[in-house]
């Protein structure tokens, strides 16, 4: 499958996210950092659950909302100061995830993961 780290281990380690009630995880592999959200510049004309854009070190990273993106209610306005920007690896470039806050590191066994649904395109 493309996108799909290859591994030897029984096992995958998910870093562990919120956007509101539902908790999320991603490979830990594939996330470079996570950072309080800096200073995004707003790009025209882009989807709605396009953040922005932010200058990382000197890289352009696009910023996405995942709960605009996947439909879920947007955190409450006191919570704002724990969002966090999860920066990982997707398609040969590096993108960051907006979410609500950050939880654990998961370890989950391989073979009780399943894939996303086909009709799934998160971008």
């Amino acid at each position: 499958m493309p996108g799909r780290l290859e591994r030897s281990q029984p096992y995958i380690d998910l870093t562990t996210f919120n956007i509101g009630d539902a908790c999320c995880g991603i490979d830990i592999l594939r996330v470079q950092e996570i950072n309080k959200l800096t200073e995004v510049t707003c790009v025209p004309l882009a989807p709605d659950y396009v953040e922005g854009i932010l200058n990382l070190r000197g890289q352009i990273i696009t910023v996405i909302d995942v709960g605009k993106r996947l439909g879920l209610p947007s955190s409450e306005a006191d919570d704002a100061k724990n969002r966090r920007n999860i920066i990982v690896h997707f398609e040969n470039e590096s993108v960051g995830l907006l979410v609500d806050s950050i939880g654990d590191v998961f370890r989950a066994e391989q073979e009780n993961i399943e894939l996303p649904p086909a009709n799934v395109a998160l971008f």
